[in-house]
């Protein structure tokens, strides 16, 4: 049976694969687990409860909110909220665990749960384990005034309001921002944010309605973005995904600045300030070789770690750094915040204009983008083909013809039967010609 629980939680189909009796079941187990964990009987555990604004996400709040109950365990029900405002809550309210419901940027149909530890943490791979297990195992169900109690938290969006509004100590009057919401959890939060920091806000995509989250708008849908910032004469543009866990920017002649840019230009002013713990920037193997080139030439070390911010926040617990997330726009904090966050990410970026009075454009040309070319071949058995020794010898050709000019980078896909070919190189015609040639003997290897 395949793992439940993929790179960021569980997802899929709303009441069709992700059914409100597999998240009761779910949060059931996730609840029995962190008491075990805890074994602190003194009190009554409890746990926030949080959610998007798609419409499945009231049916699976309830399920949730019924499962954590049912075990003797208090739901502190926060409504509509970004991800990372329930890891800030999880630890405000002392809680035990935080749940999340949403599917992030994935489109309206989907949706999904994660969970937090206390303290607002993600959980690693071992307690997934363990909830998982627990899914089908039997529990002594409390009865009478044992049976958790579901509370709303008023003050909630208020709390994480104010903790975001600390993130920064520079007013960011003057700066004109465009800020495309996703018809998301951030849709009112966000602007409201960035106008009590000093900006000048004009929101888009802020009006959702339970099924216009993330539909051809947010990080995923630059474009309407950067019109938006060109029509308007912003100063920049960002823009976030249904959750605001991540961050994109659009500077004022419409370019994009992906998260690598964004990283390099927070690497480089904390470094600068003498705020990088150890001069160290943590970000993936997707990362491009630009970044790794720009921050050599800043004094910047960047270690490199698997896909998936789970292992950013690892390493950057494990060394203590100060800064690290990927190219998608997933960029921690750890003194803002636990988990990747959106919302903070652009106070800081916007922070860095109004400090240096410079703009967006000629602060990211501190990094120079390397071509990239991406190619997802569908396989029979992924991990075979990735291991097969022609398609390693492949590999092995074309690194050694691009000769530390450029890079190649070979891996499964973490949720579908795809080996994705990612190669960079000093120009756009050298990236496509290599990927499709190793491409070619994927697909070879896995016929």
């Amino acid at each position: 049976m395949a793992r439940l629980f993929g790179t960021d939680g569980v997802r899929g189909l709303a009441n069709d694969e992700l059914t409100p009796e597999l998240a009761l079941r779910l949060a059931s187990a996730a609840a029995v687990v962190f008491q075990t964990v805890s074994g602190d009987t003194s009190r009554r555990p409890r746990a926030v409860v949080g959610r998007d604004p798609r419409a499945s996400g009231e049916m699976l709040e309830a399920a949730v909110c019924a499962g954590l109950a049912a075990t003797g365990v208090d739901a502190i029900r926060v409504g509509v909220l970004p991800t990372p405002a329930i890891a800030f809550l999880t630890a405000e309210y002392g809680a035990d665990l935080g749940v999340m419901i949403s599917a992030s940027h994935n489109p309206m149909p989907d949706n999904g749960i994660k969970f937090f530890a206390a303290g607002g943490h993600k959980l690693p791979d071992d307690v997934e384990d363990q909830i998982e297990a627990a899914m089908d195992a039997e529990f002594v169900r409390p009865i009478g005034a044992a049976v958790g109690r579901v509370h709303d938290a008023p003050d909630a969006a208020d709390r994480y309001r104010k903790h975001l509004a600390a993130a920064i100590g520079q007013s960011l009057d003057g700066v004109r921002v465009v800020v495309d919401c996703a018809n998301g959890a951030a849709s009112t939060l966000g602007p409201q944010v960035y106008a009590d920091a000093g900006a000048e806000v004009i929101a888009i995509h802020s009006d959702p309605d339970g099924v216009n989250i993330n539909d051809g708008c947010g990080s995923t849908h630059l474009d309407k973005l950067q019109a938006a910032v060109l029509e308007y004469g912003a100063d920049l543009g960002l823009a976030h995904d249904g959750d605001a866990d991540r961050c994109l920017a659009v500077d004022s002649t419409g370019a994009i600045v992906d998260g690598d840019m964004i990283m390099a230009i927070l690497a480089n002013a904390m470094n600068t300030a003498g705020r990088l713990k150890d001069g160290v920037l943590v970000a993936t193997v997707m990362s491009n070789l630009g970044l790794h080139i720009a921050m050599k030439d800043a004094g910047v070390e960047v270690r490199t770690v698997g896909v998936g911010d789970r292992y950013v926040l690892e390493e950057l617990r494990k060394g203590g750094y100060s800064l690290g997330g990927e190219q998608s726009g997933h960029i921690v904090i750890p003194d803002v915040g636990t988990t990747g966050d959106g919302i903070a990410t652009g106070l800081l970026l916007m922070e860095q204009l109004a400090v240096t009075r410079r703009r967006l454009a000629d602060l990211a040309a501190i990094m120079k983008v390397l071509p990239q070319e991406l190619i997802n071949v569908r396989v029979a058995d992924k991990h075979a083909v990735a291991r097969a020794p022609e398609v390693q010898q492949a590999v092995d050709a074309a690194e050694a013809e691009l000769a530390g000019n450029g890079r190649v980078l070979l891996r499964p896909s973490g949720t579908e039967q795809l080996v994705r070919v990612m190669v960079e190189a000093g120009t756009a015609d050298t990236a496509l010609e290599t990927a499709r040639r190793i491409a070619d003997v994927v697909a070879a290897a896995g016929a």
